[in-house]
Formats: C-alpha cells, structure tokens, sequence
C-alpha cells in the first residue's frame, strides 16, 4: 500500500520551504544593498571584509563595522572609518544622493553611524524617507549646506550628531519637531545666528553642544529641559545673559562668549555639577563661593571675567577638585586653604585678582575696587532714600567753579586761535608725514606693481635698531606683570611692554641652559637687525641680561614692534571674532605673506628658510597689514640646547646653508595652509590638509555654484568666480607632495596679484593713482613653472 503523507506535515513543510526562500531572498537583498554601500565608499580598509558570502546578520560586532539585525531586518549599520589617519575625502565622482537612495533599500534602519568616511556634498532630503531612524551619527565628515527640511519627518530621532563638518545657516525652528530627542551635537560647524526658541521644548534633551560655531544672541530659556546634562556652547558669540538653566547639569562650558552678567543666585543647588567653565566672557558681579564645596565639582574655571568677591582661608573646598583657574578677576581675600593643601594632586591659578598672595602676582587693592566700580559693581550697602545738604551744596558749589573754569578756557582758545593757525599748520603736515612713514594702506602694499623696491624693503618709518637696557625692558614690562603675559613657546615667553615715549612693544624672552659670553652672539644681533620689512613684525632691538660676578649673558631679550590687531586666524575662523574679513582683504593678507617670505628668502644672506609658518602666526596691524611674526630667527632656533661645547658653533641654524635645495618649498606648503585656511574660513588641522586639498581639486574643475558651496559663507557671494578659481588653483599647487613640483614665491605672488587686480576690476574699483584704467595683467595666471 503506498504511504501518503499527512496534509499537516505537508503544510509544515511548505511553510519551512517558503519561509526559507524568503530568508535566502532577503539575505540575497541585504548583501547587495550592503555590497553597493562598500562600493560607494570607495571600498574603505574598515570594510575590507565584506563579501558576498558574508551572513551580515551573524558576524561579529566590531568598533570600525557592526551589522545589527532583529529577526531578518537590518536595524542598525555601524561604519566608522580611519580616526588614527588623515581623513581623505571621496572621489569627486562620489554622489551623496545616490548613496541615500541606496540605504533607502534598508527602511527597517533605527540606527545610522557613518563617521570619518570622507562624506560630501549636502545632506539629501531622502534622509527623511528613513522614518524608522531614531539615532543619526555623521560626524567629522565634509557635509554642508543647510540642514534639510525634511528630516523631521524622522519624528522617532533620539540622537543627531553631526559635528565636525561644514553645515551652515540658521537652526531650523522646526525642532519641536523630536519630542524625543535627547543629543544634539553640531560642534564645530559653520551655524550662525540667534537659537530658536524651540529649543525650550525639548524636554527630554541630555545632551546639547553648540560649540565653536557661529552663533550669537542670547541663550533662549532651557530651564524647562530638567533631564539635560551636559551644556555645552563655547566658542560662539552667546551674551549677554547667563542662560537659565536647570540645576541637573553635570558638564556647563560657556567658554569664550559674550556674557557679561553677573551669575545666578542658585549655584549651590547644582549638586551634580562636574565641569564648570565660563572662562573668557565679561561676567561680573559677586563669585558664588559655594561653587568650591560643590559635592561633585572636579573642574572650575572662571578666569578672565570681572568677577569680584572677597575669599577666605577657611572656606571649604570639595576634596575631588583637580583644577582650579580662579586668574584675571577682581578677587580680594586670602586663597583657602583647601586650595593650597592639595595642591601636588590639582591645578590652582589665580593671578591677576588682588589677593594676599606672592607667588602669583597681583594688583593692588585698589585696583579690583576701582575695576569693580568701572563695570559698576559696588559693594553692598545701605542705600539713602534722600540727598543730604551737605552734599547738594557741595554739588553747587562745584557747578559754579566748573563755570568759571569751563569761561576761562573758552576765552583763551579764542586768544590763541589766531596766533596758532600757521603752528597748527605746520603740526598737521608733519603728523600726516609721520603717519605715512609708519605704515602703508593696504591697496597700496596689496599692489607690487606701484610701490618701488626701496619702498618695499625699506624700515618702514621703524625707530633705528638699539640696545636696550634690563632697567628699560623692566620698566616696559612692570618687571614682568602677569597682565603684560602674551604667551609662551619654543622660542621663549611673549611680553606685552610700553616704552617710556609711549609705544607698545612686544618683548621675548630666552633663558639660556648654559652662560654664554656677549661676543658669542654678535654675528647673530647684526643679522637680526636686518630684519625689518613691513610684512614681518620688525626687531627693535635686543637687551642682554648678565650674571653678577661676570658677564656672562643669563637671558636674551629681543624687543619687537607691537601689532595691535591680533592674528589673522581670529578674523578668518574664531566665528563669534568681531567681523570676518573681506575677500579683497583676504587676498591682500596673502599678498602681504607671500611678500614677507620673499623677503626673508632673497633679501636676507644668507637667506632664512623653513619658517614654519602657520596662520597663528600672521598679525594684522591697524590698517590690517599682514606681519609675519614666527619666521625663523638663527638667535632663537637652537637657543634651549646650549649646553656645551663651543656657543657660536651651537647657534648655526640648519636654515643658513648655502645649499638651501628645497627649504624654500616647505614654506610654500605652509602657505598654501594658510590659502586653505583664508579660503574655507575654519581651522585646519594638518591630517586634513591632504583630504580638503583634493576637495579644492576637484571644485576647481566644477562650475561655479559647486566652488562657492564649500567656501567661508561670508564671502560667498562677494568674491568673483576668477578670482576664487586662481586662489584655489594657487593653494593646490603649494600643497602638492613633490616639493620639486611646488611653485615659486614669485611666481605664487604674481598670481595672488592677478586674483587680486581681476576681483578690484570686478568691483568697479580698479584705477589707478590718476584716476585711469589699469590695464589687465598678461595671460600668465596659474603659470607655475
């Protein structure tokens, strides 16, 4: 009899039949979707492991790559790429929206990290067909743009970070938009503008980082936002009210903003504050010192503020505190004690207050109260309801003198008004000259064709080089005030001085490890006094300081001219920095570079090469001439290693070989960062040179609209199409690897002139001294041989 099987069994093994070919079907789906993303990516390292015969679902988690499925559905793609290298950006023929369109094949994503892959373009609006998300991680990518407005059709998001990219504009309002979300990172990006007010809303927020992005404006109220944690908004233009806040922060960093309130009254209820940071800002006001006994404080810094407030010695401290930076307040009293004691195990500065105190050094008394008064904090008293008459006579009193003296002066202006006019003549002629000396404008200097070579090279209306003496140097520096500090480096520590006529100076000094005779330094004082250029800070003069039983030399001090407009980089990328530069000014900041290091490679002999040259190092004077002031000088390069053997020997810098080769070249690269940095308006970390140099590359050969997508928004649409198309050709040039390959400073000046002349003759503004036309420059742009 033939067996039959059972129709039960029949439909179990159907069931087990499909539902097999379905799991082969879909894995067969996830394999190539995950495949096309490998691909996309330009087949990253971290993803070297994908193959077709990988099981996606089943594979081990890893920190670079991680695969999460809930039954047969993806939920979670991980891919972090190379954090340990240089990022490099994607090839240009990388399309960001093709690449959505494929991770729209995984709808079942809650949660997408994509870090560190080069990423570029706009994020694409398909990003809100993803509906599932709930956790979006593009950090330190190249994305820009504005932020789409379809993502808050992702109305399940939990997290958004996006820092460390180029994203620009206002933040939307829409963000009410994510009652759930609880991070929101956008560090380091190009935002600007005020806050939305719907940020109030986000009541389960945790974490909220703004910093160093371009905002400004105050702080809208989060004090509804009772679950946030970490707040953190440095390096913006935020002010000027302490924001309200609730009291379950545990990280607060409101660091280098425009605050300048006093702080609320209800710091001691912060019981889980941690990190407190509020450095750099204008505060004012009484210093809550219950922010010391805090039960969790670890970190508190409140330096370079208006804060004023008496300390005790028996003020309490928390016993977790590791660093303390109380300096450049309005502080009286006495530090406590529980500062001191431990003070091998935490970080305590408090200079520039007016404490009882010696090894930091502090103002006098009377300075904190008159500081305090000028920023209008007065110490607390019993106010008078009336005006007593002693005082409203001497208010009487003092108004009829004031009469008369102020008819006394009226009637001897008059007087000498017609006796002086010839003097008052002669003494504006004279002002006029000497300003002329002092400094060029900056179309003159921009402009290589008009100003004459003596001109160019000269001393630039600089006092003569002199020696000064250490009674002098201590005198302009009030014998090292910790208010004259300006910085320290390799190359020794940076004074800000005033010399007894008046003018500013910056001093450097250099303590020597060994004592070295004056005579083993001579050839060096007379090689620095040549330098002096408009487009370097200049040297002065020098001063040796010896020891008291012989003339060894003890420390070195060189007196430089003083720049009063700060660096080039705090007008190109500090984003809440006063107000960004022009292009035109930007260019000429190049010019004015490009000139420096000209002269310092052919108007020095020998010449002075491998400078070193970084952003932070160009200084803008009052009319925002660019001066180099971190060139290589022989005196200062080997100055620590003095030790032993013969002096004059130790001092020869590798930079004064007559075979300098290609020491020049590494100049050009430094410039051609610095162009970067002019460029993209954002700091530029090394890493990424080569990544953001290909970015540049490969926008040089796109239309115009893609050029100006990845520059500073804040000359985007001031800057001729030309004029950007040679400064970029110029910055990829001066950062290609084969050194031999790199341009000349000439030839890199005469193209920065030509992106210069054919912007001025864009604006309209391209005459000449008589009022003519001046005629183009000869085809030679981007000539780099």
């Amino acid at each position: 009899m033939e067996n039959k099987l059972h129709p039960k069994v029949i439909l179990v093994l159907l069931t087990i039949f499909l539902s097999t070919s379905h799991s082969t079907e879909l894995q067969s789906s996830h394999t190539h979707t995950l495949l096309r993303i490998k691909r996309l990516l330009n087949f990253p390292s971290v993803l070297s492991s994908w193959n077709s015969n990988t099981d996606f679902c089943n594979t081990d988690s890893k920190a670079s790559q991680t695969v999460v499925c809930y039954g047969e559905a993806i939920t979670q793609l991980h891919i972090v790429g190379e954090t340990t290298k240089p990022q490099q950006i994607l090839p240009k023929n990388f399309s960001i929206d093709s690449f959505f369109t494929t991770l729209l094949r995984i709808p079942s994503l809650k949660v997408l990290t994509l870090v560190s892959l080069g990423l570029w373009g706009p994020l694409p609006g398909k990003i809100g067909s993803l509906s599932s998300l709930e956790i979006v991680n593009m950090s330190s990518n190249f994305l820009y743009g504005k932020i789409p407005q379809e993502l808050p059709l992702l109305s399940n998001l939990q997290a958004l970070i996006l820092d460390n990219n180029m994203f620009e504009g206002h933040l939307p309002d829409w963000l009410d938009s994510f009652p759930s979300l609880t991070v929101l990172n956008l560090k380091q990006n190009l935002f600007n503008g005020s806050l939305p007010d719907s940020l109030s809303s986000l009541t389960n927020m945790r974490v909220l980082s703004l910093s160093r992005n371009r905002f400004t404006g105050s702080v809208p109220d989060l004090s509804r936002l009772i679950n946030l944690q970490v707040l953190e908004l440095d390096d913006n233009g935020f002010g000027p009210n302490f924001p309200r806040i609730g009291n379950k922060l545990v990280t607060c960093v409101l660091r280098n903003n425009k605050f300048r309130s006093s702080l609320p009254d209800n710091m001691s209820s912060y019981y889980q504050l941690e990190r407190f940071d509020i450095s750099e800002n204008a505060f004012v006001g009484p210093f809550q010192l219950e922010l010391f006994s805090l039960p969790t404080i670890t970190y508190l810094n409140i330096s370079s503020n208006k804060l004023s407030g008496m300390l005790f010695e028996n003020l309490s401290c928390n016993s977790v505190l590791e660093a303390v930076d109380l300096s450049s307040n309005l502080l009286t009293g006495k530090l406590p004690k529980c500062l001191v004691s431990h003070s091998n195990d935490r970080t305590v500065l408090y200079g520039g207050n007016c404490l009882e105190e010696t090894k930091q050094n502090q103002h006098e008394q009377a300075f904190c109260h008159t500081e305090a008064i000028a920023v209008g904090i007065v110490a607390e008293r019993k106010k008078r309801k009336g005006v007593s008459k002693t005082v409203l006579s001497l208010a009487i009193v003092g108004g009829i003198f004031g009469g008369l003296a102020l008819f006394a002066l009226i009637f001897t202006i008059m007087i000498r008004r017609g006796n002086g006019k010839s003097m008052m003549m002669n003494s504006q002629t004279k002002l006029i000259s000497e300003n002329a000396a002092s400094g060029y404008t900056s179309k003159l200097i921009s402009d290589a064709r008009y100003v004459p070579k003596t001109m160019k090279f000269g001393t630039v209306g600089l006092p003569p080089y002199r020696a000064f003496s250490l009674e002098e140097i201590m005198e302009a520096t009030n014998n090292f005030d910790t208010t004259s500090f300006m910085g320290e480096g390799s190359q020794g520590q940076m004074n800000r001085g005033q010399l007894k006529e008046g003018s500013l100076v910056a001093i450097r000094s250099v303590k020597l490890t060994k004592s070295c005779r004056t005579r083993d330094f001579m050839q060096h004082i007379e090689m620095i006094s040549k330098f002096r250029h408009q487009h370097l800070v200049s040297v002065l003069g020098h001063c040796f300081e010896h020891y008291l039983d012989d003339s060894n030399v003890r420390r070195i001090f060189i007196v430089f001219e003083y720049v009063p407009n700060g660096s080039l980089k705090t007008w190109i990328s500090d984003r809440h920095y006063r107000k960004s530069l022009t292009w035109n000014q930007r260019i000429e900041a190049a010019i004015g570079v490009a000139k420096g290091i000209q002269f310092l490679h052919t108007e020095i002999v020998p010449g002075v090469y491998s400078n070193n040259i970084k952003i932070t190092d160009v200084l803008l004077d009052q009319n925002f001439v660019a001066k180099i002031s971190g060139y290589n000088m022989p005196l200062l390069s080997n100055m620590g290693k003095v030790g032993q053997g013969n002096p004059s020997s130790i001092f020869k810098s590798p930079s004064l070989k007559q075979n300098v080769k290609s020491e020049d070249k590494s100049d050009i690269y430094d410039f051609g960062v610095i162009l970067m940095e002019l460029i993209l308006g954002r700091t530029i970390k090394l890493r990424n040179v080569d990544t953001l140099k290909d970015l540049l590359q490969s926008s040089i050969t796109e239309d115009d609209e893609a050029r100006r997508s990845i520059i500073d928004p804040s000359i985007r649409n001031a800057c001729l199409d030309q004029s950007l198309k040679t400064m970029m050709e110029i910055c990829v040039r001066c950062l290609v690897k084969e050194v031999e390959e790199r341009p000349s400073i000439e030839d890199v000046l005469w193209n920065l002139q030509f992106a210069s002349q054919v912007q001025d003759a864009w604006r309209g503004d391209s005459l000449s001294s008589d009022g003519s036309p001046i005629s183009p420059l000869p085809c030679r742009r981007a000539n780099f041989h």
